[in-house]
C-alpha cells in the first residue's frame, strides 16, 4: 500500500518508535512455573476465534498442521495495523508450518487496554496468545516495525519458548533518541509536524497506548535471526531532515544483529516500509528459513 512521504514516516518512525520498547517484558510474570505457563494448551484451531488472556478478548487466527518437530510460526503486525494485514503472508506461510497472528490490545478486534501499556503489559499478552496456539511447541517470531520492536524486546526474556526471530524494517531500539536528534525542536513546516507526531505516539498516544521507549538489545541465544531492511530509502526523500533519518534507520537495523550471534542483515531491494506487502517473497523465504533451522 502506497502512502505519502509525511505519512509514511509517521508509520515508519511512529510505529517504529512503539515497537522500541515492547521488549521489556518480566521474566518473573511470563516464566515458566508462572500462572500463564501452568495453564499452556494446544488448540489446533483453523481460522480466527477470540481467546481470554489476562481478562481481555485477543482475536487470534491460526492456519496449517501442527507438528511435533517444527516451530509454530506467530506473525506480529506494526501499530495500526490488524491481523488481517498480515493474511496473505500467513495463508502462504500456513502451507508448510502452523501459522498464528493476533490483534494487540486497541488493534483490529481485541479488546481496547484499560490504560497505557508497557512492554511488560504487551509481552503478557504475548505470552498469554503462545500459550493457547504453541502450547509447549517452540516458536518463531516474525515482527514488521512496532511488531519488529515488540519481538526483539520479547525474545531475550523468553528463550525457552522463542526459538527463532524475523524482524522486518522493525522500529529501531532508539527511535526516541532518533527523531528528537534528527529533527531538532526549532523545525518548521512538516518536519516539525513529523517530530510532534512522532513524539506523541512515543508518550503512548497510540491505538495501543503503548509508551515507549528506547533500550539496549540484548542477546535471545543462540538462535536463528534475520533482520530485513526496506531497500527504497524513502525517507530520504522527506525534506532537509530525511536523510539523516534514513542513516539512523539503517543503523538501528543493524544494532538488531545483536539478538544472536547467528543474526544475518538483508535489504529488500525493492521494498518501502510494508516488505512483506512489497516483496512478499523475501519475508516468505526468510521466515521459513528460520523456521527450518529452529527446528533442527
Amino acid at each position: 500500500m502506497k502512502r505519502t512521504i509525511k505519512t509514511s514516516a509517521v508509520i515508519a518512525l511512529a510505529c517504529a518508535a512503539a515497537g522500541i520498547g515492547l521488549a521489556g517484558c518480566k521474566a518473573d510474570a511470563t516464566a515458566a512455573g508462572s500462572p500463564l505457563a501452568a495453564h499452556r494448551t494446544d488448540d489446533p484451531f483453523t481460522g480466527t476465534k477470540k481467546i481470554q488472556v489476562n481478562g481481555k478478548a485477543v482475536n487470534v487466527s491460526c492456519s496449517g498442521t501442527l507438528s511435533r518437530h517444527k516451530p509454530v510460526i506467530v506473525l506480529l503486525p506494526g501499530l495500526g495495523d490488524g491481523l488481517d494485514k498480515m493474511a496473505a503472508l500467513q495463508k502462504t506461510l500456513s502451507k508448510d508450518d502452523r501459522v498464528c497472528s493476533y490483534d494487540r490490545l486497541g488493534e483490529g478486534a481485541s479488546d481496547k487496554p484499560d490504560g497505557p501499556q508497557s512492554f511488560a503489559s504487551t509481552g503478557k499478552i504475548l505470552t498469554g496468545v503462545l500459550d493457547h496456539v504453541a502450547g509447549h511447541h517452540p516458536v518463531v517470531l516474525a515482527g514488521h516495525s512496532l511488531g519488529g520492536m515488540i519481538v526483539g524486546r520479547y525474545a531475550p526474556d523468553h528463550r525457552d519458548k522463542v526459538k527463532g526471530v524475523v524482524l522486518m524494517d522493525a522500529t529501531t531500539p532508539n527511535s526516541v533518541a532518533d527523531i528528537t536528534r534528527d529533527i531538532p525542536a526549532n523545525a518548521t513546516g512538516q518536519a516539525a509536524q513529523l517530530r510532534e507526531q512522532t513524539l506523541q505516539v512515543d508518550q503512548g498516544n497510540n491505538p495501543e497506548n503503548l509508551v515507549i521507549t528506547d533500550t539496549k538489545v540484548r542477546s535471545a541465544g543462540n538462535i536463528p535471526v534475520q533482520v530485513i531492511k526496506h531497500g527504497k530509502p524513502y525517507l530520504a526523500a522527506f525534506p532537509q531532515y530525511g536523510p539523516r533519518m534514513e542513516q539512523d534507520w539503517t543503523a538501528g537495523q543493524h544494532k538488531w544483529l545483536a539478538l544472536s550471534h547467528r543474526s544475518k542483515f538483508s535489504i529488500a531491494a525493492k521494498s518501502e516500509h510494508y516488505i512483506y506487502l512489497d516483496q512478499p517473497e523475501v519475508a516468505v523465504q526468510a521466515i521459513e528459513r528460520v523456521a527450518a533451522q529452529a527446528a533442527r
